[in-house]
């Protein structure tokens, strides 16, 4: 990891008198830019708080600051003894919409590859079979994938369809194609929502060979049920991603009738 080019101490000095936002916050938007833009490349080292008080001339109480705040937005980590490093950024996806993982990677030009560890079909355990509303037992299809992405693991999938769906699958292109894809350009599955539940659990050995990564280490779970658009369960799956490499993302707007019984609440007092 090669240490960061430092930016001459005037421009820094300059950048960071021209707000009224605490100096802390503007030495963090600083870096942040810089992180972001690249002049900071991931895995470089930054630059020691020494040189950062006398970059922007500072105390090292507001540097150690801002240095906080970036560590905590995931922008940066530490190694013991070495210094601050600049974080890779993570992949994420956007939750307010249905899509398959490679049908949103794509479209922000990241390369997708699946490895297909194993197909087959096996019985379904009470908790699969409750899911896809089928009696306990019935056979269903068990799919499991690693995503790779820009060649890199990035997540375990572990999938169960119906008997009837998973035979459609069988012979479609799993290391190329989303399930999603498959059941409506293939199947002819109309894809209606996802009931989705997000934790985060620790790393077992299966997830260690699969995605290289530390016994131990945090893994974000996903549990999806996708429904067709009938309301009828067709796919359930268990998502198990890199902590450290991915992230979900979603809006949330605040309904409308809750900002005005809180204006009429406010009215009446």
């Amino acid at each position: 990891m090669s240490k960061t080019t430092l930016v001459p101490v005037t421009a820094d000095t300059a950048m960071v008198s021209a707000t009224p936002l605490p100096l802390y916050a503007q030495i963090k938007d600083v870096l942040r830019e810089r992180i972001l833009d690249g002049t900071y490349a991931p895995h470089s080292q930054m630059p020691s708080e020494h040189e950062l008080c006398r970059m922007f001339d500072v105390s090292r109480i507001t540097v150690r600051q801002a240095l906080g705040d970036l560590h905590k937005e995931g922008l940066l980590f530490k190694l013991h003894g070495k210094g601050t490093f600049v974080a890779k950024p993570k992949a994420f996806q956007n939750v307010t919409s249905l899509q398959g993982f490679a049908e949103a990677m794509s479209s922000m030009g990241y390369e997708i590859v699946n490895q297909l560890r194993s197909f087959g079909t096996v019985e379904a355990g009470r908790h699969v079979a409750a899911r896809l509303n089928l009696a306990e037992g019935a056979p269903v299809t068990e799919i499991h994938r690693v995503r790779l992405l820009n060649r890199e693991p990035i997540s375990l999938e572990l999938t169960w369809v119906p008997q009837a769906i998973g035979k459609r699958l069988a012979i479609a292109d799993l290391t190329t194609r989303d399930i999603f894809l498959v059941l409506e350009n293939d199947c002819g599955v109309p894809l209606g929502h996802a009931d989705v539940c997000i934790d985060a659990i620790l790393a077992d050995q299966d997830m260690v060979d699969a995605l290289r990564v530390e016994e131990g280490s945090p893994v974000l779970r996903i549990e999806r049920l996708t429904h067709d658009a009938s309301g009828q369960p067709v796919d359930f799956e268990y998502l198990y991603f890199r902590g450290d490499a991915f992230q979900y993302r979603l809006r949330v707007d605040r309904e409308k009738h809750l900002q005005q019984s809180s204006k009429n609440a406010t009215e009446a007092r």
